[in-house]
């Protein structure tokens, strides 16, 4: 016999970390993991273990992925025992952020807020160093630059998220943010903007007759006619039409030169398609060169592979030059969008319906719509409400 000892058989490398379990006096058991870095051994508390039988806790599978997230955050964290800067630590949130895969456009917004706000304003302070008198200080000058409410929101939950990890990761004692008040978010604006549908074909007749004007022209008919947004529309494949049931599914965003996922859960929809919007996509299709279900459906006519996608900016230049010719009203390219909402509104598509067309996350986004809903007898009840006994008809 062998007088090798056999390795345990769920060891892990040396060096990744592993888990072990606690239970405390009430019998509850708690996810522990373990690690080193430069040669010092680092334990972090992981969450409740799921017990057999339940659905509260962490089974093995989502405390490993969780240890993985954690050692990330703090291998992006500086040798401890040096000061932390809060642009130091702003900058190793958005490397564990991206190690958690957040996409892309995200990582960008956390990156300009960081540049242009936060680190402007605390400078190389320590995040041990930063009092709550510091934060309120803080969004005093951001109300100050004229920042809008939100804009403001986003900027104090970014910092906080900062010392949030700075105070995992035993770097910072508290977190200063927390107790501050937030700005009030803004209200929307109630006149939302829209094309009536005169205004719709005079923009398309306004279309250049180019190669990307033919490609663009069945786009502004597709951003009316189904609600999509941009991006949605520029990651359309073939694929994703129906031609036999018209319906179109929104599977995919394009933003920021890069395919990802619909903006949310509730963006991956599917929206009628009109047999006006097929039959142009139908003349778009046999003109162009990529035809497979993988192809880009609004792709730009001189793409040598698969398709390249339209450029985002220039779409919208070439709208507002389209605006001018037809000698229609400014607006944007996401007002398309609106007169989809107004008009369904006005033909009486239930409110909840059209929701999901749009793909809403919060009923209350669609409700910006319900003042364009019919109603025939709405005048009649407030006439019958306000009838004087006696009182000559007038009119």
């Amino acid at each position: 016999m062998s007088n090798h000892r056999l390795q345990k058989p769920n060891r892990r490398p040396h060096g990744t970390g592993g888990l072990f379990v606690r239970r405390d006096a009430a019998g509850r058991e708690t996810w522990y993991g373990k690690w080193r870095v430069d040669g010092q051994q680092v334990k972090r508390r992981i969450g409740p273990k799921r017990a057999v039988g339940t659905r509260d806790g962490l089974t093995r599978t989502q405390a490993e992925a969780e240890l993985r997230r954690i050692m990330g955050e703090v291998a992006a964290l500086p040798t401890r025992g040096e000061r932390l800067t809060v642009a130091e630590a702003g900058e190793a949130l958005i490397v564990a952020r991206r190690s958690a895969g957040r996409k892309r456009s995200t990582l960008e917004g956390y990156q300009s807020i960081l540049e242009q706000h936060i680190v402007p304003f605390f400078g190389s302070r320590t995040v041990d160093r930063v009092e709550r008198r510091h934060v309120e200080a803080f969004a005093t000058a951001l109300e100050r630059k004229g920042l809008a409410a939100q804009s403001r929101i986003n900027a104090l939950n970014l910092l906080s998220a900062i010392f949030e990890l700075a105070v995992r990761r035993g770097r910072a004692v508290k977190n200063p943010v927390r107790g501050v008040e937030r700005p009030r978010g803004g209200s929307a604006d109630p006149d939302i903007r829209y094309l009536t549908m005169e205004e719709v074909e005079a923009v398309l007749r306004a279309m250049p007759e180019d190669e990307v004007g033919r490609v663009e022209r069945p786009l502004y008919l597709a951003a009316v006619m189904t609600g999509m947004r941009r991006g949605e529309l520029l990651g359309l494949r073939w694929g994703d039409i129906d031609w036999q049931t018209k319906r179109i599914r929104v599977r995919r965003n394009y933003v920021r030169g890069e395919f990802g996922p619909p903006k949310s859960k509730r963006s991956s929809r599917s929206v009628p398609l009109t047999d006006r919007l097929a039959g142009e996509l139908h003349r778009l299709y046999d003109a162009s060169a990529f035809q497979a279900d993988d192809d880009l459906v609004f792709a730009h006519p001189r793409s040598r592979k698969q398709g390249t996608p339209l450029d985002g900016s220039r779409v919208l230049k070439r709208f507002k030059a389209a605006l001018r010719r037809a000698g229609v009203r400014d607006v944007r390219f996401h007002d398309l969008r609106h007169t989809f909402g107004t008009r369904m509104a006005a033909a009486g598509v239930p409110m909840r319906t059209l929701q999901e067309w749009m793909g809403h996350r919060d009923f209350a986004t669609t409700l910006v719509y319900a003042d364009y809903t019919p109603s025939e007898r709405e005048a009649e009840w407030v006439e019958e409400a306000f009838v004087v006994p006696g009182a000559p008809a007038v009119g």
